[in-house]
């Protein structure tokens, strides 16, 4: 009798046992088409089937421990009405077909004089001019109302734009906002905006020789407000190793040597960029960025106006023209120029840099 008991009472041990270490699954994946990416995808695991029919049920865990055993069990009530909210209505194409809208209409947008713009840079002398040499970085500096150019010298080679207020730091270029108002890529007539709460422009693109491209085929433009820049975090993550040449660290080093700024200091300064000459776009079937080989050609240049007193900062990626790859020394690289003119006395009449937003602050208290 002792024996059986003891038996039985393995028996429950095991049980109990069995039971903590089973993951449930559910009979049903709740598959939904990824128009994108070709085939279905799978809501409640992530499983991926391809072909143009449903495929049939998958049993993988939603979570499943080191060693745990599976059991099988009926998807539950709330399951089931998330399934059904993940189903594609019966009106998803005239979903799809609702027309967008501008976010940001530029009718009432205050519109550089490039007409005054240009009458003084007819008569503009050169003042300075800094060489970047390839997979590096360097500052300039450019007062109000002056222009300045950056230019392709040898070979096609794209460069990564920052710029500071040169009497704040604080106050810099806002990608996103530049972008949000004229356009994931930027031509002639295009301002460049600083950030939040000065929002002002700050340059302003004069000439721009690439302004012949447009948008090519495959959704392709040149001057891009859409990269954040290369950098040495995400090369850590994708890679695994450590390279010091990207444009962050080139503009970082670039600017705690303008500045005297350490360069723990100097980091955070750093910004999402203006990619000068670089050939970008959003692929169509899964909305990736992408780069392409720069249409740029030795003598091409990308030429502003500066709206206030700046510091810029220029890297020459180490991508080259970044047709393959970056973040590494792969890339043919070629230096950068960049020139700096200054109006004749009067050229600009009365002009006056934009002022800071007016904008209270008070944020509805």
């Amino acid at each position: 009798m002792p024996f059986l008991l003891l038996i039985l009472l393995l028996g429950v041990l095991a049980y109990l046992y069995w039971q903590r270490s089973t993951t449930t699954l559910t009979r049903q994946c709740r598959w939904r088409e990824d128009r994108r990416a070709g085939g279905w995808a799978c809501a409640a695991c992530g499983a991926r089937q391809g072909g143009s029919a449903t495929p049939r049920d998958c049993l993988r865990p939603r979570s499943l421990a080191k060693g745990a055993r599976l059991r099988l069990s009926e998807p539950t009530e709330a399951e089931d009405a998330m399934t059904d909210q993940r189903q594609e209505p019966t009106d998803a194409e005239a979903r799809r077909a609702v027309p967008p809208v501008i976010c940001y209409p530029t009718d009432t947008l205050p519109r550089p004089d490039l007409s005054l713009y240009r009458a003084a840079r007819k008569t503009a002398r050169p003042l300075s001019a800094v060489t970047v040499p390839p997979r590096d970085g360097r500052c300039f500096r450019v007062p109000a109302g002056h222009f300045f150019r950056i230019t392709c010298r040898e070979g096609a080679q794209v460069g990564d734009l920052n710029l500071w207020n040169a009497k704040d730091l604080s106050e810099r270029f806002y990608s996103g906002k530049t972008r949000a108002l004229h356009g994931s890529h930027v031509s002639t007539g295009d301002q460049l905006w600083s950030c939040f709460p000065f929002m002002r422009p700050m340059a302003t693109i004069l000439q721009d020789t690439l302004d012949w491209y447009g948008i090519d085929e495959f959704g392709g433009a040149v001057h891009d407000a859409i990269g954040t820049r290369c950098d040495p975090y995400t090369g850590r993550v994708l890679g695994g190793a450590d390279y010091h040449y990207c444009c962050h660290s080139n503009l970082t080093r670039a600017l705690a040597a303008e500045t005297g700024l350490s360069l723990a200091e100097a980091e955070p300064n750093v910004h999402d960029v203006l990619n000068v000459f670089m050939c970008t776009g959003f692929t169509r079937d899964t909305g990736q960025y992408f780069m392409k080989a720069s249409p740029v050609r030795p003598g091409d240049y990308l030429e502003f106006f500066a709206e206030i007193d700046l510091i810029g900062g220029l890297s020459a990626c180490p991508g080259g023209d970044c047709g393959a790859e970056h973040t590494s020394d792969a890339a043919a690289c070629f230096p950068l120029e960049v020139e700096v003119f200054a109006p004749a006395a009067g050229a600009l009449g009365d002009w006056q840099s934009p002022a800071l937003n007016p904008y209270d602050r008070s944020h509805g208290l």
